[in-house]
């Protein structure tokens, strides 16, 4: 996830968005976009000085320079990246899934968002922004539909023969308004997937044949995203029991388990940075699920960031993350990262790379399908630590 962010544009000094050529060189049958394709919220100006004093020469466009307000603009971001000739390479090569997540519109935006004490926008009027860059997306995202129920739907299932089905979720579309997420009852402000994609989320992964059933995610779930002092942005709020949004997720999670549900995996982006987490019933607060993993990629041209705080809810445990020493470090440092997935077609073993911008491993895993259910005291091994 996370191109084009934080005014780190295309730079032809630097080879432009020089991860996409590594991605592609990967030869991978497909690719997940995990979300925030675009920064329409985030001009890019001609000239940035990195981290490191260095100049940072972009393309600039007239649609980059600014906020997207119009649909013009919003589309001009899109066109802005099939500029980088990396981009238009791995585009003519690579079937690609696309989700999409805040910057497709504007950060952190939900039914509580509100833009009138921003000096950039002409137009407050959130709810038509939303409009405005929901149209833009589905304009220029490989998405095909069957029927007119799906034709603004982004969650949808791929599935790719008896080893993989891809679940992918939309966690913007159907959320309340961010707050302080602390309600000890559901109710429409703990709305994060939402009641009719919950159930479809439940169906597909109770109806699924595949060996591994991959959920992709727009955003991590048990590192903490904040949206100002006192709201939050993510399901995440804090070290406790499931409170807020994180009442729905602990339903799918005991549906999981109590289904037999085997071999579920998230890959998801959205924080900046790469990061390992494996998440385990005996160190969370809420206990009542199966053990799984999670993998963390990108960016894959912005601002690197994090690490973030981790909540204890679910029990994530650290097993490996890289993530810069200070915030909105450029490209040139190289904390650039993507996800490589490989299914061995004859054990069904799964492994996830984490690599870097020159498609250097950083971190590897491998997963061994469970074909029955595992006894209830067993929970795996693997090295990680809980961070404070």
């Amino acid at each position: 996830g996370d191109t084009a962010g934080q005014g780190w544009g295309i730079n032809p000094d630097f080879g432009g968005m020089r991860i996409y050529e590594s991605m592609r060189q990967a030869r991978p049958d497909f690719f997940i976009h995990c979300g925030d394709n675009i920064y329409a919220d985030g001009p890019i100006q001609a000239e940035v000085t990195a981290e490191n004093g260095e100049l940072w020469r972009n393309i600039v466009t007239p649609e980059v320079s600014k906020v997207a307000e119009t649909l013009a603009e919003f589309r001009g971001r899109y066109k802005y990246n099939l500029l980088d000739e990396n981009v238009r390479r791995f585009n003519a090569e690579v079937p690609q899934i696309w989700q999409w997540d805040d910057h497709e519109v504007v950060n952190n935006w939900s039914d509580s968002k509100n833009l009138s004490g921003d000096s950039r926008y002409t137009e407050k009027n959130v709810p038509l922004l939303i409009a405005r860059g929901s149209r833009a997306f589905l304009e220029y995202a490989p998405l095909r539909y069957h029927g007119v129920e799906e034709s603004e739907r982004v969650y949808r299932k791929i599935a790719y023969g008896p080893l993989l089905d891809v679940i992918v979720i939309d966690m913007r579309s159907y959320r309340g308004p961010n707050t302080a997420n602390d309600q000890d009852q559901p109710g429409p402000e703990t709305a994060f997937l939402g009641d009719e994609q919950i159930k479809w989320i439940k169906r597909q992964l109770a109806e699924s044949k595949a060996v591994w059933k991959v959920i992709a995610s727009d955003m991590p779930i048990g590192l903490v995203v904040r949206d100002g002092p006192s709201r939050f942005e993510n399901l995440a709020n804090g070290d406790g029991p499931p409170l807020g949004r994180e009442l729905e997720m602990a339903d799918l999670l005991r549906f999981i388990k109590h289904e037999r549900i085997e071999n579920v995996v998230w890959l998801t982006a959205d924080v900046h940075y790469c990061a390992a987490h494996y998440y385990d019933p005996d160190l969370a607060r809420f206990q009542d699920f199966s053990p799984f993993w999670e993998f963390v990629a990108g960016p894959l041209n912005a601002g690197s960031f994090g690490p973030n705080e981790l909540d204890d809810t679910f029990g994530p445990q650290v097993v490996f993350e890289k993530a810069p020493a200070a915030p909105n470090w450029s490209p040139f440092a190289g904390l650039q990262f993507f996800g490589q997935v490989d299914i061995d077609a004859h054990s069904a073993q799964m492994t996830v790379s984490l690599k870097d911008i020159e498609g250097g491993t950083v971190f590897s895993q491998t997963l061994d399908p469970y074909r029955k259910r595992r006894p209830r005291h067993h929970r795996g091994h693997f090295h990680g630590r809980r961070r404070r």
